[in-house]
């Protein structure tokens, strides 16, 4: 490669990195004012039931753009920022003993949720660098599939109890969903990214 297009990747790299922390910020803004509102009532959703949660915000936008038409009003954006919250609560399920009805104090909820959410950034940094930015050139309705697709495995890997004879776990499924919905958030800012929900 040569230092001019080394330089190119380096300012692309920088970029993706900036606009991702952005986003992250965000979803993390939206997760702190919720634990201050709710406390930690999610506690209580098991692992199945967080994948769930984030099927549905994923199939709401793949209905939204094959139908053409959104009924309920709101905006797709709020369903990315919520993919991303849900996947970051199902990591710190992983982390923690099964619900004692006991709220997690704040402190201790953000903690865990930077924790997560962080690890996910470093993952996609670390793809990102082997796979050249490839996803600027993705539809965000292509991501989208690609989410079902890792909550398609997600689900037939807790209908089995966990076990997998090849493939990673949850947690990889889970932070894959984190950073394609981080992208899909990033895409929508683009100016041509709504033309591609």
């Amino acid at each position: 490669m040569t230092e001019k297009n080394n330089n190119i990747a380096s300012t692309e790299a920088l970029r993706t990195k900036r606009e991702f922390e952005t986003e992250m910020n965000r979803c993390r803004d939206l997760f702190e004012k919720k634990t201050r509102d709710y406390g930690t009532s999610w506690r209580v959703l098991r692992l199945p039931s967080l994948t769930d949660q984030i099927f549905i915000k994923a199939n709401r936008i793949r209905s939204v753009e094959e139908s053409g038409e959104n009924r309920v009003g709101e905006g797709l954006e709020s369903e990315f920022v919520a993919m991303v919250n849900y996947a970051v609560m199902a990591l710190m399920q992983q982390d923690l003993p099964p619900d004692d009805g006991q709220d997690l104090p704040t402190d201790k909820a953000l903690e865990l949720y930077d924790k997560h959410l962080h690890r996910a950034a470093r993952l996609m940094l670390d793809k990102n660098h082997d796979y050249g930015e490839a996803w600027r050139l993705m539809r965000v309705g292509s991501m989208v599939d690609l989410i079902l697709m890792k909550l398609r495995r997600i689900k037939q890997i807790e209908d089995n109890q966990g076990h997998t004879l090849v493939s990673e776990g949850v947690e990889g499924g889970y932070m894959d969903i984190i950073n394609y919905a981080l992208f899909c958030l990033i895409r929508l800012h683009e100016d041509d990214g709504l033309k591609n929900v």
